[in-house]
């Protein structure tokens, strides 16, 4: 299942410059994550500092 990223999301970026197929886009107040393109890698869990991305 692809990651999806909570409403904790702060907004800072980390995410996006560690997704290696770059899945993840600034949204409407926060990342967003296209499920499509995620390959379950957890690279953006690992560095979110507030924790946002799940799956």
């Amino acid at each position: 299942m692809a990651y999806k990223i909570g409403d904790e999301c702060v907004a800072c970026g980390s995410c996006e410059a560690e997704c290696p197929v770059s899945a993840i886009s600034a949204g409407d107040g926060k990342y967003v994550i296209d499920a499509d393109a995620c390959i379950e890698c957890g690279a953006c869990a690992s560095v979110c500092p507030v924790g946002a991305p799940k799956n």
